[in-house]
């Protein structure tokens, strides 16, 4: 400000959860104890620093040294500070906005926005005057949707703008369809459905669409809210592939994905290694050969191919902690898209080949997985754990690929409800299976367990305890250049960091994990306070859950601890949540619209090119795969229960 503690950033209150807000506490402290109720000439600009200096103490948000008499001094300002502002606006008419309302950066569009509504400037002033004003001030349609009073009561007005450009259809996609979006998008009462309609086709039909907008519009459920339909959709396909058919003619891109072979000279089991992007893996072809019965097959899906981590938590789906940060944040999902980053795809690459070599690896032995599957619930769960009548029915041999892969589906779906009616009556009932013919919802298939897994609860002292400790956006995983780690906690396991090694702003953090004897202080160390705590946080953490029964006693009683402060939860199914995500994004659309709804295809008769039997092997060996998903589940299922039994 000119005569209020000047510099060159303005002070910019971003939210009590941003570290960019504590970074200027002291700046915001300048500006108040500079504050001259009397000075009259102030800009807009000096005005709306004025109000974000105010937010800092309205959130008593001040420097750790500040003392108690600076912090009420600054409080006691806010009654004048709130008079001075609304004083500045109140003046502010037809005649005299033009020449107000200028130069206002970036930072502050949105605050302006605000207290133009706040102090009824909309109200007073007309949409011909005011809307050429924000315009020349470089405050774009994104900013002006996102104020309701200026959309409801410009309405007509802004209407005509979002209509005129097909560039705005962007503000819609991001609306309804994008996925994480931080302002809100309101809509003039005037704009309807065909509007939408016709402004997205609009932005389909130009050259400045956006490619991965365009896969956004791809990729999304029909839906009449949206206007999207199956022909709007097949157009946006239809153009992103014609770009990316176009993109990479000129361009070749980055070699990667992975290799799967069998080596005759090979003691491992498997060995793996990278070349670049490129990962390889090898397996051992003796030991393949001397472990030829049915339940080793399906145990080197377990130890040899790593369908699971040692607490037979599927490894296979999409999990949050593998994205990595560029991910998180240019990540072209959708509000309702399973989230693909490159492990994700990875994994599937990897998983996908190792299903079809092993497949075909045993075939030539005259074993066929599908009728390792069958012995899975004909005999070996009838003879291990007593659950009777259990059937799956391989498909034949001589089935094409497209016929296998319906085969396959319907299997999958037969075997969950027999196993689910197995849960609830103790027994599996034939007849009664016969009269089930409603579709499985994969998240409510039942367990044979108790509260078999532990989730992180809706209470914001886990969510903060998971992102200090795990996140790589924690700010307690650098110190400087010789103690440093991808996260906190590996940096405070190998290292001694004690108290003060951290910073000012740092210790705000680690004072909190200490309050809630997470961490501590312990001389010369910061500890952590319960070792099993730690380590049901970092399952968490990596796989979105914890299998209750897979941990010690100890580590159960610290669960038990934490769902008692409200910390976790603990739910009955099968399947984890991300788990039954992933089988999900597969099968359905009933939770994600990027999938490839193979059951629903398939089942129904809808899946294009019923030809391509090049197609139809991928679908098989991916429903190979998902049904040796749920065959290692249910097995952990029967297992974990006879360990609590015996």
């Amino acid at each position: 400000m000119a005569n209020e503690g000047q510099t060159s950033t303005r002070v910019k209150f971003y939210g009590v959860n941003d570290y960019g807000t504590y970074f200027q506490v002291e700046h915001a402290v300048k500006i108040l104890e500079h504050f001259n109720s009397t000075l009259a000439s102030r800009t807009i600009s000096d005005i709306l620093e004025l109000y974000n200096a105010q937010l800092f103490t309205e959130n008593n948000l001040f420097p750790k040294s500040c003392p108690d008499r600076q912090r009420e001094a600054c409080r006691s300002l806010i009654p004048e500070l709130r008079k001075t502002i609304a004083k500045y606006f109140s003046i502010i008419d037809d005649a005299n906005i033009a020449s107000v309302v200028v130069d206002v950066g970036y930072e502050y569009h949105a605050d302006l926005l605000h207290l133009l509504s706040r102090y009824k400037v909309y109200d007073r002033c007309g949409a011909a005057t005011v809307l050429p004003v924000l315009e020349k001030t470089h405050i774009g349609m994104g900013a002006m949707l996102a104020c309701r009073d200026l959309v409801r009561i410009y309405d007509q007005d802004v209407r005509v703008r979002l209509v005129s450009d097909p560039r705005n259809a962007e503000h819609l996609i991001c609306k309804y369809l994008e996925h994480g979006g931080r302002e809100p998008t309101y809509l003039p009462p005037s704009f309807t459905s065909t509007d939408t309609r016709m402004l997205l086709d609009s932005y389909l039909d130009s050259d400045d669409a956006n490619p991965n907008l365009v896969e956004l519009i791809a990729a999304a459920r029909v839906d009449r809210e949206t206007s999207i339909d199956a022909k709007l959709k097949l157009k946006a396909r239809r153009k992103h592939d014609a770009w990316m058919e176009d993109f990479f003619k000129n361009n070749t891109g980055i070699k990667s994905g992975c290799e799967v072979s069998i080596s005759d000279n090979q003691t491992e089991p498997v060995t793996a290694s990278r070349d670049g992007l490129v990962s390889r893996l090898s397996y051992g072809r003796r030991w393949l050969e001397d472990n030829l019965d049915f339940p080793t097959i399906l145990n080197n899906f377990l130890y040899l191919f790593e369908f699971t981590n040692l607490h037979m938590l599927l490894t296979l789906p999409s999990y949050q902690a593998e994205l990595g940060v560029f991910e998180r944040l240019a990540m072209n999902a959708g509000k309702n898209a399973y989230p693909i980053g490159l492990g994700f795809q990875r994994k599937e690459q990897i998983s996908f080949l190792q299903v079809a070599f092993y497949r075909q690896f045993l075939q030539k032995k005259d074993i066929e997985l599908e009728s390792v599957i069958a012995w899975f619930f004909a005999d070996y769960i009838n003879d291990e754990f007593g659950a009777a009548n259990l059937k799956f029915a391989p498909s034949s041999k001589t089935s094409s690929y497209l016929e296998r892969s319906r085969h396959l589906f319907s299997e999958m779906e037969s075997v969950v409800k027999q196993f689910s009616l197995y849960v609830e009556n103790g027994e599996l009932d034939t007849d009664l299976l016969s009269m089930t013919s409603e579709q499985m919802r994969y998240k409510a298939i039942p367990s044979l367990l108790t509260g078999k897994y532990a989730y992180a609860s809706d209470n914001q002292d886990i969510r903060n305890i998971l992102h200090l400790l795990f996140s790589d956006q924690s700010a307690l995983r650098y110190i400087n250049d010789d103690l440093r780690a991808d996260d906190a906690a590996q940096l405070l396991i190998n290292n001694q960091v004690a108290y003060d090694d951290f910073a000012d702003h740092q210790k705000i953090g680690v004072d909190y994990l200490i309050g809630l004897d997470v961490l501590e202080e312990a001389g010369r160390r910061i500890l952590f306070a319960d070792v099993n705590q730690i380590l049901i946080f970092k399952a968490i953490f990596d796989a979105e859950a914890a299998s209750y029964y897979h941990h010690s006693a100890e580590a159960r009683s610290s669960i038990d601890d934490m769902v008692g402060k409200g910390w976790l939860v603990r739910r009955d199914s099968l399947l984890t949540a991300p788990e039954s995500s992933y089988f999900n994004y597969y099968l359905n659309q009933a939770e994600f619209s990027n999938g490839p709804d193979l059951r629903n295809k398939y089942l129904h008769g809808s899946q294009a090119r019923a030809d391509d039997e090049g197609l139809h092997f991928r679908t098989y060996i991916t429903a190979l795969k998902l049904i040796i998903a749920l065959v290692v589940k249910i097995n952990d299922d029967f297992c974990l229960r006879n360990d609590g039994k015996e």
